[in-house]
């Protein structure tokens, strides 16, 4: 079979123009070369192939490229074909635009909420990735199952069973693309469900919240006391969203009363309870709280994700669903196209099934403890005034402040470089629960290196 067009040289969009197929050419290639478009050293088709893509002479195409050599504007070696001359390319000099400088970021990050992703597995996410890739099937590169790999949703229903309690069968876990997307997702099944609310915590995060009124519902927060978030009382409630393993931002895990309660009222008014389980793996004095979705599969949705105990740019999160919810979530997921990175998920399956996520999560459990045992120590020496609070799990710490003064210590902290959230930042604006003087302090984030000079600055900016 001869050669076609499909298998010639390389590609080049080009078309002459003006009388004359040699001169439109030229000024066609010309006109590339000036604009840019053809930057300095592209190699161009040989005069062969662009002859036949042009359905021209190839002679036509030698003779413009011998023009432009001439010109300038290319060059023609032997052995390296004709390319674009470096200096070649005139470009219109930009309009100068007036310089704005940038304000300086802070020196230290203590936002809460975010890993320290200096401490990726880089080395070991790399050879999990490889393998996975290796042994890929060639289908696992199509379109596939909206839940998500079959892979990732095995390694997941084993791994979740083993550490968080969770009673998961792969073919009731949806994958998606982070905590976010999976909330989305619920948020527009609870709203075709004809929901109008849903009851959250009086402390949490705006995204979220914002996340569910973008769906069409609304968020009434719960009463929140020394005992977490008061569940005894969900009165005309449909759905929940708690955190109860670790109440973000306030540390504390629900108290097994109304971790009670809340089941009790889900199977009494067929209730749905969203168990945002977001760092569950990172508890420091004890076995980690089991997940609330193990008291009652048929009417908990475990959301977890891999954002804190690796990094948020996998964009990898799960949701255990009960039966009742399966089809309408697979349903919409797959109307929508939401899709999440096959490599990745595969790649996660590997890392899990390996032994290596859990070999991660060990190490990274024991850096975060030694970071908060850090903070405890040195708020006893510099700060004693303030006391840190939920401090048995998670990546960050409640600092109490006297009252009236978060304000102040908030902008005082900014004076001295760091990025910090005031309690308040945190509280939800209809809460009836009365506000109080904290900092919410986010010892994950710096790397190792950077610990000690952040720990410094937020001592500084105590009262």
């Amino acid at each position: 079979m001869g050669k076609t067009w499909a298998t010639l040289g390389v590609d080049l969009h080009v078309e002459p123009t003006g009388s004359g197929i040699r001169k439109g050419l030229t000024e066609a290639l010309r006109e590339a070369v000036r604009g840019g478009r053809l930057a300095p050293g592209t190699r161009l088709p040989s005069s062969r192939s662009l002859a036949a893509d042009l359905g021209i002479a190839r002679n036509t195409v030698a003779e413009s490229y011998a023009d432009l050599v001439a010109e300038g504007w290319l060059i023609a070696r032997q052995g390296s074909g004709t390319r674009v001359a470096e200096r070649s390319v005139v470009r219109p000099a930009p309009e100068a635009a007036p310089r704005r400088r940038e304000p300086a970021g802070p020196a230290y990050d203590l936002v809460p909420g975010r890993p320290d992703l200096a401490s990726f597995p880089r080395a070991a996410w790399l050879k999990a990735a490889r393998r996975a890739l290796a042994r890929a099937p060639h289908d696992a590169l199509g379109y596939g199952d909206p839940r998500g790999r079959p892979e990732l949703r095995t390694a997941l229903a084993g791994y979740l069973s083993r550490a968080r309690g969770v009673r998961a069968d792969p073919e009731r876990i949806v994958v998606c693309s982070g905590f976010s997307d999976g909330l989305t997702l619920l948020g527009a099944v609870l709203r075709r469900r004809g929901l109008r609310s849903v009851a959250v915590e009086s402390y949490g995060l705006d995204t979220h919240w914002n996340l569910l009124h973008r769906s069409g519902l609304r968020t009434t927060p719960l009463p929140f006391d020394e005992l977490g978030t008061d569940t005894r009382d969900m009165a005309g409630a449909r759905a929940v969203l708690l955190t109860p393993a670790h109440q973000f931002p306030m540390g504390v895990p629900l108290h097994p009363d109304r971790r009670a309660a809340v089941v009790a009222w889900a199977r009494r008014t067929g209730g749905l309870v969203l168990d945002d389980d977001y760092d569950g793996e990172f508890r420091y004095d004890r076995q980690p709280v089991g997940a609330l979705q193990g008291l009652d599969p048929g009417h908990v949705v475990h959301l977890g994700t891999a954002s804190k105990s690796l990094a948020p740019a996998l964009r990898l999160g799960w949701l255990v669903l009960p039966p009742s919810l399966v089809d309408e979530v697979v349903s919409l997921k797959g109307e929508g196209g939401w899709s999440t990175g096959v490599l990745d998920q595969l790649t996660l399956a590997e890392f899990i099934t390996s032994g290596a996520y859990d070999r991660h999560v060990r190490s990274a459990r024991l850096r975060y403890r030694r970071r908060r045992d850090a903070l405890v120590a040195a708020l006893a020496a510099r700060a004693p005034e303030v006391r840190a609070t939920g401090i048995a799990a998670g990546l960050h710490a409640v600092l109490r402040l006297p009252p009236g003064t978060e304000g102040t210590v908030v902008q005082a902290a900014a004076f001295q470089g760091l990025a910090v959230h005031g309690l308040s930042h945190h509280r939800h604006p209809d809460a009836l629960t009365p506000p109080r003087d904290a900092l919410v302090v986010g010892y994950g984030t710096p790397p190792d290196h950077a610990w000690s000079g952040a720990l410094d600055a937020l001592c500084r900016a105590l009262p």
